[in-house]
């Protein structure tokens, strides 16, 4: 019996390795491709900008409304500037609304007839995602776009002001909270 288990493993064993090879191969390749920056099935790459992705939008993106979150800066920012340009309503929950505002100004100063607007939000605290989210409700609008971009990494153990560690709490219960309130208007 046990020479049988060990024929099987003799011989399952040699393909295991070709398939984890032929997989690891495929990977690395992969990888490589995003990290020069060709494109992949979708036509984009790690170096195409959300400029160049919506150049490319046979969807008319005007009449949208999109909830960009962390958009203050980085990638949030880009994307809150290039869907604004494109006609997009824009809403940026922050934490930070003076940093909020200095993007706004500076994509008004670029596009002076975007739709930006702006909600204080603090993802880590489960009532302050409430109270945006009632706020964003209240003014009647279709939510198109929802991109949940924010998130903290903290190398120290903190609690949110819910007793829940922060990490955790933004960017995971906020982000899963925000989208359970909009889940329903998304259209």
């Amino acid at each position: 019996m046990c020479s049988i288990y060990f024929l099987l493993l003799a011989i399952l064993l040699p393909c295991c390795f070709e398939i984890l090879s032929l997989s690891c191969s495929t990977v690395m390749k992969d990888t490589l491709r995003y990290l020069a920056g060709i494109a992949g099935p979708s036509g984009y790459g790690s170096k195409t900008t959300a400029q160049q992705v919506t150049d490319n939008s046979s969807s008319p993106l005007h009449r949208l409304t999109a909830i960009i979150t962390g958009a203050t800066s980085g990638i949030g920012a880009e994307t809150a500037r290039v869907l604004a340009k494109r006609g997009v309503r824009v809403v940026i929950p922050a934490r930070d609304i003076k940093k909020a505002a200095e993007l706004k100004e500076g994509i008004e100063n670029e596009n002076p007839n975007v739709e930006i607007m702006l909600f204080e939000i603090d993802l880590s605290s489960l009532a302050s995602v409430k109270r945006f989210c009632t706020q964003f409700l209240a003014l009647g609008l279709p939510l198109n776009i929802l991109i949940n971009n924010a998130g903290i990494f903290s190398q120290n153990l903190e609690f949110s002001e819910d007793k829940i560690e922060m990490t955790f709490a933004t960017n995971y219960l906020g982000t899963c909270t925000l989208l359970f309130f909009h889940y329903h208007n998304l259209e």
